[in-house]
């Protein structure tokens, strides 16, 4: 098997900063790509056919996931194992903590102690719940998660998720989902309501149709740039601050298809609507529990 034998030397522009020199094995590829006959690229740069034939390969279809923002699914597979796994090893530590941490705000303490306690339970709370997030998308994304759907109200789905919708909206309107898990889907969808430039006013729409729920978030606000839009569906971008990381609507939406549901934006240039579609449940939905029909000792 050959190696590279030839690389580019140093270029320096007068005024200018120095160019790092490209990778010599990338302007193979980049030669092939361009039409040059592999055969003769290899011998030319001292390589086996065989290995430029495997970094062309791999050029093409890293350019091609980067594009259709599709990873390598032997390379998905794998990361998203490891996070299922690293997020499930850190709940023991976590659970821990926080018990450790209740412990202390239940004692007499001298200022400003209960403060610092309050605020470090508060901080392992959204520690946790990320957690939580980082081990859904995981099994969502190796085909593991499962809903166990049942009939909720859905004045009480948004109950604590940020917002209210109107009552006669949600009056006598069942959604037909898993009670823990839907409710980190409007959580995401009220939060990603938010997104800069902030609303002038955010709100709750509940609507049914032909069997199903919507729970639309509208925003009284200028348009959200269409980068920052498609940044909301991509997992592990930065929030708007850029301080850190943000998992967005990726896993709303992988919890969603769990429902057999829909997600979606639309915006004009007054108002967005974020909304999710969900089934909707009938008042005697088949969890409720049977009523045992009339006897004469039971009218």
């Amino acid at each position: 098997m050959g190696v590279l034998v030839t690389a580019p030397d140093l270029e320096v522009l007068d005024g200018g900063l120095e160019q790092r020199p490209t990778d010599p094995r990338v302007d193979a590829v980049l030669e092939v790509l361009a039409g040059a006959p592999l055969g003769e690229v290899a011998l030319r740069r001292g390589v086996d056919r065989a290995v430029l034939h495997r970094w062309v390969h791999g050029f093409v279809e890293a350019g091609t996931g980067a594009v259709t923002n599709r990873p390598d699914p032997d390379a998905a597979r794998q990361r998203d194992r490891f996070l299922a796994a690293f997020a499930h090893e850190l709940r023991t530590p976590l659970t821990v903590a926080r018990g450790w941490v209740s412990l202390l705000a239940d004692e007499e303490l001298p200022p400003p102690v209960p403060r610092t306690v309050e605020r470090l339970q508060e901080s392992l709370a959204r520690l946790t719940e990320r957690v939580l997030d980082v081990e859904l998308l995981a099994a969502a994304s190796l085909g593991l998660l499962r809903a166990e759907p049942r009939a909720v109200p859905v004045r009480r789905l948004l109950a604590g998720v940020g917002g209210q919708a109107a009552e006669e909206d949600v009056a006598d309107v069942d959604a037909l989902v898993d009670p823990t898990l839907f409710p980190r889907v409007l959580r995401d969808l009220w939060e990603a309501g938010g997104s800069l430039p902030a609303p002038r006013q955010l709100r709750w729409e509940v609507t049914t149709l032909d069997g199903w729920v919507e729970l639309r978030v509208v925003r009284d606000a200028d348009p959200i740039d269409p980068a920052v839009l498609q940044a909301l569906f991509e997992p592990f971008d930065l929030n708007d601050d850029a301080t850190g990381v943000t998992i967005g609507l990726y896993l709303a939406r992988a919890l969603t298809v769990v429902h057999a549901g829909t997600l979606g934006v639309e915006q004009d240039d007054e108002h967005a609507v974020l909304w999710v579609r969900v089934p909707r449940a009938d008042r005697r939905a088949p969890t409720d529990p049977p009523t045992d029909p009339p006897t004469e000792e039971n009218p």
